[in-house]
Formats: C-alpha cells, structure tokens, sequence
C-alpha cells in the first residue's frame, strides 16, 4: 500500500454505515418499542420496523467503529502516535466541541415548538408538553445526543496509546491469530459479558460520564479494526466462513427477537435469559460485522466517484441529521398518512436536505476541511498521461 493511497472497501463500509443512522432513527418514529419514550413518535406502527431497525441496529455502529480502528492504526502507521492525537484533534475534537451546542440548541428548540403545536402528540411529547406546563422549561437531558461516538472515539485514542505503551496489543495479536471458526465461536462469548451489563437491545451511550460496557463493547470493535489493519491476513482466513456468518448473524437475530417478543419482554427476563440474549445479541452483531467487511472487500473496494462523493457527504449528513429528521417527523405527526408513506417520506426528505446543504455550504469551504481534510485535487488527463 502506498502513502496516501485511500482504502476504498473501509472508506464506502464507512459511509454506509453512518447513512445507514439516518434510516435507524426515521425508523424509530415508528417502531412499537420505542413509541412510549420516542418524542417524534407517530400512532403509526408497525412490528415489521422492530424486525428491521433493530437487526440494523446490531451491527450498524459496531461497524462504524470496527472502521474507525482501522483507520487509527493507519494513521500511526503512517505519521505515528503523535499524528493520530492531531488528526483526531482536528476531525474528531473539534467538529464534538462546534457542533454539539448547535445540535442540542436546535433539537431542544424544535421539541418545545412541537409540545405547544403538535394537535396530535407521541407520549413522550405529551408529557414534555405537562412539564413545560408545569416548570415552565424543557426538562433537563444531558448528554452527547447522537454525537455520543465522537466522544468514545476520542477515548479510544487515548487508549490506543495506553495500549501501546503497556504492549497490550499482544493481547489483541493473539485473539487475532486464533483460527477463523474459532475466532468466530469465541469473540461473541467475550463481548456477551458486557452487552449482558446493560438493556436489549443495547442502548445509545450517551450520557456525558462514559459507561464501562459501552468502553468494552465499542472498544473491542475498535480493536478489532485496529488489528485487521495491523493483520493484513486477517479477513482472508475468514472468507470460507462467509455465508456462514451471514446465515447464523440472521439465525441469531431471529432467535433473540423470537425468545424477547420482539423484545418487549427483555426487560422483565431473569438473570440466566438476560444472559442468552446478551449472548444471541453478540453473536448476531459480531458475525453481520465481518460478513460486512467480507462483503466491503469484494463489493466496494474499487474507485467510484459517487462512492467517494458520499464518503465526503457522511460525516455532515450524520452530525445534522437528527434535527432534520426532528422537525419532519413532528410535522408529519397531524398528517393522515400511511407509516410507511410517513418513513419513506421523512428518510428520503432528510437525505435530500443534508446532500443539498453539503454539497452548497461544505463541500468546498471551510466546515468541509474541518471534517474530511484537503481534498485532493482531481488531476487532468494530461497529468495522467506524464505520470504514466
């Protein structure tokens, strides 16, 4: 691999799967589990987006981060610790400390404009309408919002140089090595415990204090990317296994929404059948990520111009998404429509909003740099041509 040269497969799994957020969170104004505490959402519901989102959900930011590790040991393979620190200063630190205030600012705003004006609200949005009534404000939430994966991204940094100070890595090598069934058997067993340390399905982190099974659950993801990275090997054992991990991340899956009820019983569930859907919930999650990496490898790890446009268009589109979806979805509360129509209509329309808005007031300014760096210049044929 040569300096400088982008790493298509992991630079496309990575817009995928921040783009795949924007269709998890228009899908939670319609989901039966998340109706009661969902502020946008709707009356209607349906368990087919539980089935759906849900599965999505399992693999979706692991993914991210399995991502995010890859490119962090890129990075201090190529400009060293101290270059992987200013790189996330920059791409990380900064856009958390710009933008979060705008985000919270405007999903606060949008929340209480649509207690006063919804005619017809979700019942979380009911009840914020009685404590504004009552208080006077919007209660009190805290927290990261959806930006929360910046914040550990930031954490795992700092780890990245513990590990690498106390030779931890060998740890990670060493799992690495096992072979590829065994790894995958193996893997689900060691996430379980700290899946099994909090809700099914797992639930955003996004609480300003970390939470120690968000740190071990993301950060093994992290290290696992971090390892594929350093094990160029890594993936290319596994890929006899592919339709297997593909049909037992689904068997999995099923399983788990089967045992819960489409986990509305998860909470009431013992100690013992917590554990088992901890278990089926890692299993699912673990063996979808390298199916996913397997898949990148083969589908998307070619040069393509949209691909490469809506890598660049990701970050954006994740960071102001939410409020977008917010102020759709709470319009299209009074509105006499379908779910379906409701979903397709508020996906499609945040999309277009957020491509529109990159493509005007990013892509070739200043925010544009903050987030993805100097763009290479496009070269024309005639420097191809005294290259070649």
């Amino acid at each position: 691999m040569q300096s400088g040269e982008r790493i298509h497969s992991m630079d496309n799994l990575r817009a995928l799967a921040m783009l795949a957020g924007v269709v998890f969170h228009a899908a939670l104004a319609y989901s039966p589990l998340m109706h009661p505490i969902w502020p946008a959402a709707d009356a209607g519901r349906s368990v087919v987006v539980d089935a759906l989102a849900w599965f999505l959900h399992m693999f979706r930011m692991p993914l991210f981060f399995v991502v995010a590790g890859y490119f962090a040991a890129l990075l201090v393979a190529r400009r060293g610790m101290a270059g992987l620190f200013r790189n996330r200063c920059a791409r990380v630190l900064l856009p958390l400390l710009l933008f979060l205030p705008l985000v919270v600012a405007s999903m606060e705003w949008l929340t209480a404009h649509a207690a006063a004006t919804v005619a017809h609200p979700s019942p979380a949005l009911a009840w914020i309408r009685s404590y504004i009534d009552a208080h006077g404000a919007l209660p009190s939430m805290p927290g990261w919002a959806h930006l929360w994966f910046l914040f550990y991204l930031l954490l795992f940094t700092v780890l990245v140089w513990v590990a690498s100070a106390l030779e931890l890595r060998r740890i990670g090598a060493w799992i690495a090595s096992l072979p590829p069934l065994a790894l995958a058997l193996a893997t689900p067993v060691l996430l379980a415990p700290a899946l099994a340390g909090t809700g099914v399905p797992w639930p955003a982190p996004e609480f300003f204090v970390p939470s120690l099974w968000a740190l071990a659950f993301f950060g093994a993801y992290f290290a696992l990317g971090y390892q594929a990275f350093q094990r160029g090997d890594l993936l290319d054992r596994l890929r006899p296994l592919s339709p297997l991990l593909l049909g037992g991340a689904i068997a999995a899956y099923a399983a788990l929404f089967w045992l819960t009820d489409g986990f509305a019983n998860a909470r009431t569930a013992s100690s013992s059948q917590h554990l088992l859907h901890a278990l089926l919930e890692a299993c699912a999650g673990f063996w979808m990520i390298l199916w996913c990496l397997l898949a990148g490898r083969r589908w998307l790890d070619r040069r393509s111009a949209a691909m490469r446009w809506l890598a660049d268009a990701s970050y954006w589109t994740y960071l102001v998404h939410l409020p977008l979806l917010f102020a759709i979805q709470y319009r299209l509360l009074d509105l006499p429509l379908h779910w379906m129509a409701k979903f397709a209509l508020s996906t499609a329309v945040t999309l277009a909003l957020s491509f529109a808005s990159y493509q005007l007031l990013v892509r070739h300014t200043p925010i544009g740099r903050l987030l993805n760096g100097k763009r290479a210049i496009p070269q024309s044929p005639r420097d191809v041509a005294k290259a070649a």
